[in-house]
């Protein structure tokens, strides 16, 4: 049914990086399992024996799994799909045996952490469109249906900060005041600073209007901007039904955001309250909100809310001017970037930053500013890369490329550098990436293969000195420290896309892959995938197959949701077959090879790879030319747009 190309060039000398991901995948096919031996129960529940006492921690259990079934869509294993489902139910009763869940949902509780919930849903629907469709549209239906009372569509807003399943969730937290920690409250400061004067000491901490009644009647309800977050859920819906209803919706909510922002200078501002108008709850202020521009993380929160819902609107609609959404904000922080060296910042995310610069801590490098009150722009960081380039690998147009490229002469440090360590999003590689993308960082693809081999194997040593330990309720997230899948790599060089966002996106990739012969997503057994440019006019992959004995077939597919369109292929070919030299020779000759092209039209391209074989494709692809879906070229599930 599709388009057919045969390998023919011969595979001699397999590349370091072909070998380097195939060990990958071995080690991380261990590793996933050996987690499930030390940490969970037969059930699929992680061994926890505490009790949760906030309204935070469904995040901690969900995200220990988050990719999983990600590693199963990129060629893991064939029991990885059940086992990553087995966790999602068996950590789904464990929260509901907690009080935290209704109905399998979260009962409420903000989007930046909503977000990271879902994470693992999304790619158990990507992976396996048909067993969770009713469930994830059941969930989309919290927001789209306003019989739920999360959304009002006469203001277009979500109601309040903490939303879900129970309606009687309100306000912020349960008690009397905020429970806040000593060293957060240090790091972020408190909301609504600007009720007390300037020289009014801090009151007690029961009794401070900032964390009391005042946090409920102002930022306790109302919309706030990393609600945008919900679109990836409404997105995912429309993906699995390609109901009308969703798409309208995303339009409608992520449209209203857009006008707030338009509005706000282009910046889009971070609550809205009830009546629908920005600042009614904060004396006019388009900062303050309730995971906002202000506290506790700004950009690190908004700008990832805001990329998601841009993202997916744009996807679901055709209209790429939702991607203005995002870019005024993003280009208002770097204008008010500053040189400095990271010892030298005020920083609130340390721990971040510390482990992912090493040894340029001190170097003098770009920063912008993640927040902005009543002082203006403050808490500088090293720019979050994740946005950015997420919104260059969405649009492929040069303000956006001409942005990296700023960025990077803006940096005092080397993008070519990769630094052994996994951030809690399991990203943070993106500039050496680019620059292997921009062509002048060829060894790129060993060294992040051996970075990833690095980090699962420190997984591995953190998961034998914690194992067997009771975990209280403070140490939940020993569970994600100690998740030994990787998958940044994999991301990357496969599918030629950035690691998901990881506040509730919604995968990114150049090309996607099918196991034709087991009828599965992913790469097949011994076939290793190179993406070595994606750049508007074409895309550059090379499949290999390490296979001595067996042929593989391979389903190529443009785009993570088969949204983009193939046009043409240009491909290696080798058809002379005297490389191989005569009976009496010592060695072989060097292969020749020659080019073909050959006309596509669809979404998918067949590989055949006999064995020893290796091919390099050029791609040319219409970006974003079909409606996206999770439909697979083998059968399209029942309901798929």
């Amino acid at each position: 049914m599709h388009p057919v190309i045969t390998a023919s060039v011969p595979l001699l000398e397999p590349p370091g990086w072909a070998l380097a991901q195939r060990e990958l995948f071995a080690l991380l096919d261990r590793a996933w399992r050996q987690f499930a031996r030390d940490f969970t129960g037969p059930d699929g529940r992680l061994v926890y024996a505490d009790a949760l006492t906030t309204r935070d921690g469904v995040d901690d259990f969900y995200e220990t799994f988050f990719n999983w079934p990600q590693l199963y869509l990129l060629g893991g294993a064939d029991d990885l799909l059940a086992e990553s489902e087995r966790h999602w139910e068996g950590v789904t009763r464990q929260l509901t045996e907690l009080g935290m869940l209704a109905g399998g949902y979260e009962r409420g509780y903000d989007w930046f952490h909503q977000g990271e919930s879902l994470l693992l849903l999304y790619f158990l629907c990507m992976a396996a469109p048909g067993r969770w469709r009713a469930r994830a549209l059941r969930f989309a239906e919290l927001y789209v249906d306003p019989a739920h009372g999360n959304y009002d569509p006469a203001h277009r807003i979500i109601r309040r900060p903490h939303n879900g399943s129970d309606p009687a969730r309100e306000g912020l937290f349960d008690g009397g005041s905020y429970p806040w920690l000593p060293h957060e409250a240090e790091l972020y400061g408190f909301p609504l600073e600007w009720l007390l004067p300037a020289d009014a000491g801090e009151p007690p901490r029961e009794r401070d209007p900032r964390l009391g009644e005042e946090m409920r009647r102002r930022i306790g309800v109302g919309d706030t901007a990393v609600n945008l977050a919900a679109s990836g859920l409404v997105f995912n819906a429309l993906l699995l039904s390609g109901e009308e209803r969703y798409r309208e919706w995303l339009a409608e909510y992520v449209g209203a955001w857009r006008e707030r922002a338009a509005a706000n200078n282009g910046i889009l501002p971070d609550n809205v309250a009830p009546d629908g108008t920005v600042g009614g709850l904060l004396e006019g202020r388009w900062y303050g909100g309730h995971y906002g521009w202000s506290w506790p993380h700004g950009w690190y929160s908004v700008g990832h809310a805001a990329v998601v819902a841009a993202l997916s609107a744009a996807l679901a609609t055709g209209d790429d001017t939702f991607t203005d959404l995002v870019r005024p904000a993003l280009d208002e922080i770097i204008a008010h970037g500053k040189v400095m060296a990271f010892t030298e910042a005020d920083s609130s995310l340390a721990s971040k930053w510390t482990v992912q610069l090493r040894e340029d801590v001190g170097t003098p490098t770009l920063h912008v500013p993640f927040r902005h009150d009543d002082r203006g722009w403050f808490d500088h960081n090293p720019m979050l890369m994740g946005v950015p380039v997420a919104l260059w690998h969405h649009s492929g147009a040069a303000v956006d490329r001409d942005r990296l490229d700023r960025l990077r002469a803006a940096g005092g440090h080397d993008w070519r550098t990769v630094r052994p360590f996994r951030s809690k999003e399991e990203a943070g590689h993106e500039e050496p990436w680019f620059a292997y993308l921009a062509g002048d960082n060829p060894e790129y693809p060993e060294r992040i293969l051996a970075a990833a081999q690095a980090q699962v194997r420190h997984r591995l040593a953190r998961m034998a000195r914690y194992r067997g330990r009771p975990v209280p309720e403070a140490d939940i997230h020993l569970w994600q420290q100690s998740n030994p899948v990787v998958t940044e790599a994999l991301v990357q060089l496969t599918w030629g896309g950035p690691q998901v966002i990881y506040n509730g996106g919604l995968q990114q990739a150049r090309v996607r892959y099918h196991d034709a012969a087991a009828r599965r997503p992913g790469l097949p057994p011994s076939v290793a995938a190179l993406v070595s440019a994606i750049d508007p006019g074409a895309t550059v992959v090379e499949l290999v197959n390490l296979d001595p004995a067996a042929p593989r077939s391979v389903v190529v597919q443009a785009g993570a949701f088969a949204e983009h369109h193939f046009r043409t292929a240009s491909y290696t070919t080798c058809d002379d077959p005297s490389w191989i030299g005569g009976l009496y020779d010592y060695g072989h000759r060097e292969p020749v090879v020659t080019q073909r092209s050959i006309d596509l039209d669809g979404p998918w391209l067949r590989v055949e790879l006999p064995p020893s074989t290796r091919i390099r494709l050029t791609l040319r692809l219409a970006l974003r030319a079909r409606p996206p879906s999770y439909a697979t070229p083998f059968e399209e599930p029942e309901g798929t747009g």
